[in-house]
């Protein structure tokens, strides 16, 4: 199954079959129960069809990938797997597969480091820490089965309130991978290599994929080491419960080449910043990862699930040395997670209960260094969190063609930050309990058998990060305010014929938020390389998400031209900011699209043009300091069969010089914004094969 607009991104042509079912019978007015058969929870179709039907009956944003589908195509970081998913901003550039995320808004200040906003998860348990921070997450997109990508209040279903919504990740298994070999490579030292393989014995089933990543980068000082274990086991215990345990381990060793100044850029993009090669700037992070998971069929009608985690991460992360000040971060982040969900069909109601707590521990400190050798203690760091958060929603198909979706979230979660700094004695010791209750109501029509529209209204919610309360403006033990606000979404997704033998689908959300006390982290002029947080009374952030595709027949032999097209309009601002006005928010575009038109033969032969299209950002809250925008030309080709798999792919083919990343500044007449360079003209190609 490939990536296109018949399949996974959109999901148009399945997710919509639940909801179609349930104006079947409009008389009964009820929810037909969702069994499957042995055969079919033993296989990959259950979990997609379970994946379909939760995106159906949400009444928002959410898209559905496949991660089979990313084999076409060279995908090393989630910045490469989120291409076509519109209302993602990603920048990559900085590091080998480290990508910046930002959702419908989120993360948009100096902080990119921190990555809150979006809540990850892998098979509904944390990858986030419990503060909300994604520093350290390094998910390989390729070592997961499906995505769920559920922008802004729409990660309701998976108990999150963030301003960017979630990510849930759900890992392969023995029962619905095959055993499996992929190879890639290319332009800047890019190797990629990995082996899947498994089996299944009964009730019992194992998989283990073990990969391997080396990469030399585009700019100097840029390499990355990565080699990483994902493995899990399955046990059926009987017809109606099934016992899962998960296991990874990943050492990613990376150069950090950095940000550069205007004329550092244009005297030479892809050079490393001056101070980063002397200073040996790194972000080395070892982890280990072990999680299990029960599944209870109680009735046809009813399901629990029950999961726990706990991660370790240990960082070695020498990031600023200059005359005044040096930084190296040495320390070991620990989260344990936990999980419960409840599904339950009454009638016409669908009911589902949630619990989701997390704890993080950080126990380590800031050292002085020379060249990236640890040197003096300076601040002896013992940060926690912990985060609760309960939800509850029921979907009410109330009448033939609507479904009212209704529910609310409550969280309550705790942030201390303990630094002693080593020299005085001098303890920072901001804590404070943060609490919440975060309705939502939406209702959803049936159009036809394939189209609905849908709106909502939600309460938006998020406490600040352990980070950017290390990093407040406010230096004594004062805390951030939680930022929260409400945001309201209408929208259409669906699929419908052109014809007999062609199809076109779409995905459109319109949103509008105003949200109080949004933290945002502005440069630290006192010492380059920090940044201070503080809380900004009023925002709004706005936007318009599309993704339209279509699959047009040529003929009766197979041969088909399927366009896809990812459009994002942003309108991020202050909203009379005694500072800043009503200023545009930096980093995210105004509009980008992203687009390809693909040839395919009944063979397995596909070639076809990728473009790029990105408008002019701030890069100051001054907007004082405008990034110019930029267009990509590329070209993807291969060939697809049951068992084995080519591809080649040029990007930037154009080799166009542009700017990915951004270090946000207050103003740029003050403090000179940071730049990155993204990827020049570059050519990959990758192999797979099934056994």
């Amino acid at each position: 199954m490939r990536l296109s607009t018949r399949t996974s991104l959109l999901g148009c042509l399945a997710l919509l079959a639940p909801i179609s079912a349930l104006a079947v019978e409009p008389e009964a007015n009820e929810l037909a129960p969702i069994t499957v058969s042995e055969q079919e929870e033993q296989g990959s179709e259950a979990t997609k069809i379970e994946l379909q039907r939760e995106q159906a009956l949400t009444p928002g944003g959410v898209t559905l990938l496949e991660a089979e589908d990313l084999t076409e195509r060279n995908v090393v970081s989630i910045g490469d797997m989120l291409r076509y998913v519109p209302g993602m901003w990603t920048g990559t550039g900085s590091t080998g597969d480290d990508t910046f995320i930002s959702s419908r808004g989120s993360n948009l200040d100096a902080v990119a480091y921190d990555g809150n906003g979006i809540k990850l998860m892998v098979d509904g348990l944390p990858v986030t820490a419990a503060d909300g921070n994604n520093h350290n997450s390094f998910i390989d997109p390729l070592a997961a089965r499906y995505a769920v990508i559920a922008r802004g209040a729409n990660a309701l279903t998976y108990g999150a309130s963030t301003l960017g919504g979630a990510i849930n990740f759900i890992s392969p298994t023995a029962r619905n991978t095959d055993n499996q070999i992929y190879l890639s490579g290319g332009s800047h030292g890019t190797v990629q290599s990995r082996i899947t393989a498994g089996g299944v014995e009964g009730d019992l089933d194992g998989l283990v994929t073990v990969e391997q990543r080396s990469y030399d980068g585009f700019r100097d000082h840029q390499e990355q080491q990565r080699g990483s274990v994902y493995a899990n086991t399955g046990w059926q215990i009987n017809d109606t419960v099934e016992n899962r345990f998960y296991f990874t381990y990943v050492d990613n060793d990376q150069e950090l080449p950095g940000s550069l100044t205007q004329a550092q850029f244009d005297d030479d993009p892809y050079q490393a910043n001056p101070n980063n090669i002397p200073g040996n700037f790194l972000k080395n992070v070892e982890s280990w990862r072990v999680a299990n998971r029960t599944q209870w069929q109680l009735s046809d009608t009813s399901n629990l699930v029950v999961g726990f985690s706990f991660e370790d991460q240990h960082l070695y992360h020498p990031i600023v040395e200059n005359p005044f000040f040096s930084l190296l971060i040495d320390n070991d982040q620990t989260t344990f997670g936990t999980n419960i969900r409840y599904d339950k069909q009454l009638g016409n109601h669908d009911f589902l209960f949630g619990l989701n707590y997390g704890e993080t521990r950080v126990k380590g400190g800031n050292y002085s260094h020379t060249g990236g050798i640890r040197g003096a203690l300076d601040v002896r760091v013992d940060n926690k969190a912990d985060n609760l958060e309960i939800f509850a929603m029921d979907r009410w198909h109330f009448a033939d063609r609507w479904t009212l979706v209704y529910g609310a979230q409550a969280v309550t979660g705790t942030r201390e930050v303990d630094n002693v700094t080593v020299a005085s004695g001098t303890e920072r010791n901001p804590k404070d309990d943060y609490e919440s209750i975060n309705p939502r109501v939406g209702v959803i029509y049936q159009v036809a058998d394939r189209s609905e529209l849908f709106a909502n209204v939600s309460k938006l919610y998020e406490a600040p990060t352990l980070y950017e309360l290390e990093d407040d403006a406010d230096t004594s033990d004062e805390t951030l305010d939680a930022m929260q606000g409400v945001v309201g979404e209408i929208g259409t997704r669906g699929a419908a014929h052109l014809g007999q033998a062609s199809e076109w689908n779409w995905e459109v959300s319109v949103y509008y938020a105003q949200l109080e006390n949004e933290i945002l982290s502005m440069d630290n002029p006192s010492a380059s390389g920090t940044s201070l947080a503080l809380n900004v009374e009023d925002t709004i952030h706005a936007g318009v998400e599309a993704l339209v595709g279509a699959s047009f027949a040529l003929g009766n032999d197979g041969q088909r031209i399927e366009p896809l097209l990812s459009m994002t309009y942003n309108d991020f601002t202050f909203d009379n900011d005694p500072e800043y006005g009503d200023n545009q928010l930096p980093v995210a575009p105004t509009f980008f699209i992203k687009g390809e038109v693909m040839y395919r033969h009944g063979n397995g032969f596909f070639a076809g043009p990728t473009f790029d299209i990105v408008d002019d950002r701030y890069g100051d809250f001054a907007n004082n300091k405008d990034v110019d925008g930029y267009e990509l030309l590329g070209l993807r080709t291969g060939v697809t069969r049951d068992s084995w798999e080519v591809y080649l792919e040029g990007r930037n083919l154009t080799d166009e010089v542009y700017v990915t990343n951004v270090s946000v500044s207050n103003d740029e007449t003050i403090n000179p914004v940071g730049i990155q360079a993204g990827e020049p003209r570059s050519v990959y190609a990758g192999v797979r094969f099934d056994f």
